[in-house]
């Protein structure tokens, strides 16, 4: 029996785990990051710091399976998207040995690159254009941006930069001696050709990137290389087994939910809210004008290997999902389990008897691409208690996803069910409300471990465990419950999502007046 190793290079820790070839977990393991933010904006890692986590959690796998590691048959990667690492001419030798950043990796949640980003635009010709171009519009997270930063403000580093990776591919050259990148976190750069699934030629002479600075980009099933004998010594890892190319946390996520077809989406409520839909042609977001142009990504998806070029993606990301609750906990209700308040939050009816929240906590990037965005309660009066404060936080996050569906389908693609992760997938009173709101079956996969499961299953069709993504998420991942929609909750809850979709049209002047004005 095959056991296959997944990696997620995240934010705040390195995740591995370890499946069978039936999908079950064997053991798992994370070895925390820290995160700099040298300036108010900014934020920043040292790549060498997910080597040592990778190593430090691979070792506690490897010694926890103890003679078992050596039936270890394949390695998948998944990262956080969009960092650039910098990689000087003695980094490349092969070895993975002696790699070295020149600098701290700009992550994705870095703000810095506003300017750079106007200039993105501009020098497309229309933010339109940019979306026909690579797919997507630029936002001061994606790779293009901190490339631009660089090469104006740290001209000797940039100078020196033979290769630009992404995380997980830096952790995957110091694995494999080899560079390359996927085309799913290729996207993530404003440099991929999203259609053809290879770089952009005309991104690159547009924006004087030299083509030589980026890697060979591969499907994310794809081998991408092999452990070396150095790694396995550092990690405890059989030499010689192949690691995938793997992909973004996005789309290994939505590998490890088994949404890798069409007509199936996938909303994960973390501290952020992601709705991520399957596509088998790639659909942009040109919007009914120009601000509404790229309000969600498109990506290609994890489904491709060797012998199958894959299929494409789409994800809008709202900014304070489950981070709205956290809020809302913290400051009016502190001490109270969050567990508490949804069960409160049950006391009060679908609507909330006209109270509405507008979740956009810390501005927002999906329905509405507005860093000055701002949250709101809306049409509170003295009959309200904390159950209705409660509930209309939930369903104003609920809403914001389902706008965010809607634009989906603008776009031309639907999604007859809809799969749940994160934190808003525990509660069995927040699963129903979204059913209802959403107004399609809403399901929960068997597993919750989300990227670093589809990481290994990207290794183990990498290794020939299975001949396809697809299969494997067959073999593995099955659903263990289903909500269908309350046709009388769904039918109270249509003329406040009326209202709700009203407010930020209607109050967007004002949240720019009172932001600038502060």
């Amino acid at each position: 029996m095959a056991l296959l190793l997944g990696i997620d290079v995240g934010t705040s820790s390195t995740k591995e785990i370890v499946i069978d070839d039936s999908g079950r977990v064997v053991v798992t393991a994370a070895s925390p990051h820290t995160l700099d933010q040298p300036h108010p904006g900014w934020s920043e890692q040292n790549p060498d710091q997910w080597w040592a986590a990778t190593i430090a959690a691979t070792r506690e796998v490897t010694g926890r399976l103890g003679r078992r590691a050596s039936e270890i048959a394949a390695v998948g990667m998944s990262g956080q998207m969009h960092g650039s690492v910098l990689l000087p001419r003695e980094s490349l030798d092969g070895s993975g040995e002696r790699a070295k950043p020149l600098r701290p990796a700009i992550l994705w949640n870095d703000q810095r690159t506003a300017a750079q980003c106007d200039f993105i635009e501009r020098a497309a010709g229309t933010r339109r254009r940019l979306v026909e171009m690579v797919g997507n519009a630029a936002l001061p997270g994606f790779t293009l941006p901190k490339l631009l930063w660089l090469r104006e403000n740290e001209p000797e580093s940039w100078r020196r930069t033979a290769m630009v990776l992404l995380p997980k591919d830096y952790v995957r050259l110091r694995l494999t001696g080899l560079a390359a990148t996927d085309v799913g976190d290729g996207a993530g750069t404003l440099l991929l050709d999203v259609d053809r699934r290879t770089w952009n030629i005309e991104a690159m002479r547009l924006f004087d990137i030299d083509p030589t600075l980026l890697p060979p980009v591969l499907e994310s099933a794809a081998p991408a290389g092999t452990v070396t004998a150095w790694a396995a010594a550092q990690t405890g890892l059989p030499a010689g087994i192949p690691v995938a190319a793997g992909s973004g946390d996005n789309q290994c996520g939505a590998v490890g939910a088994g949404v890798v077809e069409a007509g199936v989406a996938l909303a994960t409520l973390g501290t952020s809210g992601v709705l991520y839909a399957h596509a088998n042609s790639p659909r942009r977001d040109l919007g009914p004008d120009e601000r509404s142009v790229g309000r969600i990504h498109t990506m290609c998806a994890s489904d491709g290997h060797v012998a199958r070029t894959g299929q494409w993606c789409l994800t809008g990301c709202m900014l304070s999902a489950g981070g709205s609750l956290q809020w809302v906990r913290d400051r009016l209700f502190p001490g109270e389990s969050v567990e508490s308040l949804i069960a409160d939050a049950a006391n009060a009816p679908p609507g909330c008897e006209g109270l509405v929240f507008l979740p956009h906590l810390t501005g927002e990037r999906c329905p509405h691409p507005d860093p000055l965005a701002r949250g709101a309660w809306v049409g509170l009066t003295s009959r309200h208690s904390r159950a209705h404060l409660v509930r209309s936080v939930l369903e104003g996050v609920t809403f914001t996803m389902r706008s965010i569906l809607d634009i989906f389908i603008e776009a031309g693609i639907d999604a007859s069910t809809v799969r749940l992760g994160g934190g808003g997938a525990r509660s069995k009173f927040w699963r129903q409300m979204q059913a209802d709101i959403y107004a399609r079956p809403v399901c929960l996969p068997n597993t919750e471990e989300g990227p670093a499961l589809g990481a290994a299953l990207l290794g183990g069709v990498a290794a020939g465990v299975w001949e396809s993504v697809p299969a494997a998420c067959r073999a593995c991942i099955h659903i263990t419950e289903t909500h269908d929609p309350d046709v009388a909750a769904a039918d109270r809850y249509e003329p406040v999502r009326r209202v709700y979709d009203s407010l930020y049209p209607s109050l967007r002047e004002t949240f720019h007046a009172l932001a600038l004005g502060h």
